[in-house]
C-alpha cells in the first residue's frame, strides 16, 4: 500500500465515522434548542396573556360604563324615586385606574365637546373652588387641544351644523373620522414618529412562530352594539333649576327637573393613535335618534410603561429576549433584553422569532412581538457541545494517529525492502570475488606476485562481510533487548590505543590518510563504557566517512578527543560533500538511505548510524553530526567519571 492510497482511506474511514456523528450532534443540539426555545415561547406568551388582562379589565369597566358617566351629574334610582348625583368621572384629581388617563370627553350631536369635570352650571353649586374649577377647565382646554393638535378641531366645528341626514350623506361622522384617522390618513405620521417597521426588524422566523401564533387574536369577534336605558333630567330644568337653587334644593325639588327614560345603543369602544401620539379610546352613542362620541384619552409612554415594559422587565424573558410593542405595522416601542432598557434607536436586526400576538380588541392594532437575544440551552446543551469536541479531536486525533502509524509502517516496509536488497547486493558482491578469487588460487593460475595481492581481497572482503554480519547481528539483539552494554571504566588513552590498529588498518587499506588527535591532558580521563561497543562504533563512523567522501579530492579521516563542558567527546571528521540540511535528522533512522537503491553509488545497508545511536544510547551518551567546510563531522559525547 502507498502512502497515497493510505490518505484516501483514512480520508473515507474519517468522513464514514464524522458524518453519522456530526448529525447526531446537530440533531441533539437541536431538539434542545426547540425544547428552550418552546419553553421560552411558553413564557412569552404567558407573559402576553397576563399584559392582555391589565389591558382586558381597561375594557370591561369602560365597555360597561353607562352613558350617563360622562356628564357632570348622574340621575339614579327610577322616574318616581329619582334623584341627581355626581358621576364618578367628575373626581379631580383623575383617579380611575388607567395609567397615563388624561381625561374623558363627550362630544355631542351638536358638536359640542364637554368632560364631565366641568359642570354646565354655576361651579360652587357642587363645592368647586374657583382655583380647582381653573384646574378642572384647564385639564378641559389640554384635551380639546390634543384633538385639535389633531386636527379634529376642523372636523368638531363642522359637525356642529351637521343634521343626521347631511351626515349619513357624506359618510363621515366624528367617529368615522376617528376611526379613519388610525388607517391611511395619518399613516406617514404615525411612520415618521414610529422607531421603525417591523419589516425593518429582520426577524427570522425559523419555527413558523408568525404563521402558528399570530392568528390567535386576529379572528377575535368584536362585540356587538348593546342597548341601555338611561335616565336623564332635560336639559333646560336642570340648568334652570341649578341657576336658581343649590343642590338640596336641586335633589329636592322633582316638579323644577322633570326626569326622562332614554334607550340608547352603545357600540363597541374603538382605539387608535393620534398623530401627536397619545392613545384614544371611543364610543359611538346613539340615544334619542342623535348621535354622541364618548371616549377617553390617555398619555402614550405611561400607559405603555404601566401596562407592558413593567410586566416585561419583571419577568423572565427580560434576560434572553426584545419586545417590540407595533401598532399597523410601525415598531411604536422597544424594550432590550438583558438590560430591560427601552432603547430609541432601531434595534439590532436579524434576531430570532420567539412569540407574536395581538392584544385583546379593540387593542388588537397593537402587536407585541418577542425576539431572541440569545437563547440559553442549557447544562445538556454544554454538554453536547463538549462532547462534540471532545469526539472532534478524539477523531482528528486517532486519524493522524493512525496516519502516522500506516505511513511509518509503509516506510519500515520500504526501507526493509531496501534494506534487504541492500544485504544482498553488500554479500552477492563480495562473495563472488571471494569464490573467484579463492578458485584462481586453488587451481593456481595465480603466480606468486599475485597471490599475495588475491590474499589481502581476500582479507579485505571477508573483514567487510563480518562487519556486515555482526551490525545486523547487534541490531537484532538490541532490538529484541537481548544484549546490555557491558560498561566499565578505562582511560581514554587505552581506548584509543586499543583503536588505532584497527582505525588504521580499515583507512589505509581503502588509500585514506587518518589523523587521531587527543590532548595529553584529556588522555588519563576515565569514561564508563563498553569498550567492544565503542570500538564497534567508531569503526562504523570511520567506515560511513569512507563511504560518503571517495570521491573527495582529500582523503583524510581526522579522529579527535577533547573535553568539553565537563563532557569526554570524540568526534570523526571525513572532507566530502556533507549532509543535506532536510536529511540530518533522518540519517540516524533505520535503514534510511539518501540514495536510491537502484541508483545509489555507495555502499552499504542503511543500519550503520542507526546501529551507532543504539550504542551511544544505552551507554548514556549524545551523538551529533555538523556540517563542516568541507565535509561532515559526527561528535560523540559522554560524561566523565
Amino acid at each position: 500500500m502507498t502512502i497515497f492510497r493510505l490518505k484516501i482511506l483514512l480520508l473515507v474511514f474519517f468522513i464514514a465515522l464524522a458524518l453519522p456523528s456530526s448529525i447526531l450532534v446537530y440533531q441533539a443540539y437541536g431538539q434542545l434548542k426547540w425544547e428552550a426555545f418552546h419553553q421560552h415561547q411558553l413564557l412569552a406568551r404567558e407573559l402576553s396573556l397576563r399584559i392582555d388582562t391589565g389591558f382586558q379589565e381597561i375594557i370591561e369597566r369602560e365597555e360597561t360604563r353607562p352613558f350617563t358617566d360622562y356628564e357632570f351629574l348622574n340621575v339614579t334610582g327610577n322616574e318616581q324615586s329619582a334623584f341627581l348625583q355626581r358621576s364618578p368621572l367628575s373626581q379631580y384629581p383623575l383617579d380611575s385606574g388607567i395609567p397615563g388617563l388624561l381625561g374623558h370627553f363627550q362630544v355631542d350631536a351638536t358638536g359640542g365637546l364637554q368632560t364631565p369635570l366641568v359642570p354646565r352650571s354655576k361651579a360652587s353649586d357642587y363645592g368647586i373652588d374657583v382655583d380647582e374649577l381653573a384646574q378642572r377647565e384647564d385639564q378641559e382646554n389640554r384635551l380639546r387641544g390634543i384633538l385639535s393638535q389633531n386636527s379634529l378641531a376642523t372636523e368638531l366645528t363642522e359637525t356642529v351644523a351637521v343634521v343626521e341626514e347631511e351626515a349619513d350623506q357624506q359618510g363621515l361622522s366624528l367617529f368615522d373620522s376617528l376611526s379613519s384617522r388610525s388607517g391611511v390618513s395619518s399613516e406617514v405620521a404615525k411612520a415618521e414618529k414610529s422607531v421603525g417597521r417591523v419589516a425593518d426588524l429582520k426577524l427570522d422566523d425559523r419555527y413558523d412562530v408568525a404563521t402558528q401564533l399570530k392568528e390567535s387574536k386576529k379572528n377575535q369577534k368584536r362585540k356587538i352594539s348593546r342597548l341601555e336605558t338611561t335616565l336623564l333630567p332635560e336639559s333646560v330644568a336642570v340648568e334652570q333649576a341649578a341657576v336658581s337653587a343649590d343642590v338640596s334644593s336641586l335633589l329636592s325639588k322633582q316638579q323644577t327637573t322633570r326626569i326622562r327614560t332614554f334607550e340608547s345603543e352603545v357600540d363597541p369602544l374603538e382605539f387608535s393613535l393620534l398623530d401627536s401620539g397619545h392613545f384614544v379610546l371611543f364610543r359611538r352613542v346613539w340615544q334619542d335618534g342623535e348621535r354622541y362620541v364618548q371616549g377617553l384619552l390617555f398619555d402614550q409612554n405611561e400607559f405603555i410603561d404601566s401596562l407592558i415594559r413593567d410586566a416585561f422587565q419583571q419577568s423572565t424573558l427580560v434576560s434572553v429576549s426584545d419586545l417590540a410593542l407595533t401598532y399597523q405595522g410601525n415598531v411604536v416601542r422597544l424594550f432590550g433584553a438583558s438590560y430591560a432598557k427601552t432603547y430609541s434607536s432601531a434595534p439590532v436586526v436579524g434576531s430570532e422569532l420567539l412569540y407574536q400576538t395581538r392584544l385583546v380588541a379593540p387593542f388588537s392594532d397593537l402587536e407585541l412581538i418577542f425576539s431572541l437575544a440569545n437563547l440559553p440551552i442549557g447544562a445538556g446543551g454544554q454538554i453536547i457541545l463538549w462532547s462534540a469536541f471532545v469526539l472532534g479531536l478524539v477523531l482528528i486525533g486517532g486519524m493522524l494517529m493512525l496516519y502516522r502509524l500506516g505511513a511509518g509502517q509503509i516506510n519500515l516496509s520500504r526501507q526493509q525492502q531496501d534494506f534487504v536488497s541492500a544485504v544482498s547486493h553488500e554479500l552477492k558482491t563480495p562473495l563472488t570475488s571471494i569464490r573467484m578469487y579463492g578458485e584462481m588460487l586453488r587451481e593456481g593460475w595465480a603466480d606468486e606476485a599475485r597471490k599475495k595481492c588475491y590474499y589481502d581481497y581476500i582479507f579485505n572482503e571477508s573483514e567487510r562481510l563480518s562487519r556486515l554480519i555482526n551490525n545486523v547481528l547487534q541490531l537484532a539483539r538490541l532490538s529484541r533487548r537481548e544484549q546490555k552494554a557491558n560498561l566499565e571504566t578505562i582511560s581514554i588513552g587505552v581506548l584509543l590505543t586499543d583503536l588505532s590498529p584497527r582505525i588504521e588498518s580499515q583507512l589505509v587499506q581503502a588509500g585514506f590518510e587518518v589523523s587521531i588527535n587527543c590532548d595529553e591532558a584529556t588522555k588519563p580521563q576515565t569514561l564508563k563504557v563498553d569498550s567492544d561497543w565503542f570500538t564497534q562504533i567508531m569503526i562504523n563512523l570511520v567506515d560511513n566517512a569512507i563511504k560518503f567522501s571517495a570521491n573527495a579530492e582529500q582523503k583524510q579521516v581526522d579522529i579527535n578527543c577533547r573535553l568539553q563542558q565537563g563532557r569526554i567527546v570524540f568526534s570523526v571528521r571525513d572532507y566530502g560533500s556533507g549532509i543535506d540540511k532536510d536529511q540530518i535528522k533522518k540519517i540516524f533512522n533505520l535503514f534510511y538511505r539518501s540514495e536510491n537503491e537502484l541508483t545509489r553509488e555507495t555502499v552499504g545497508t542503511g543500519i550503520g548510524l542507526s546501529l551507532v545511536q543504539q550504542l551511544v544510547s544505552a551507554m548514556h551518551g549524545e551523538v551529533d553530526v555538523v556540517n563542516c567546510e568541507p565535509g561532515a563531522e559526527f561528535r560523540i559525547g559522554f560524561v566523565r567519571e
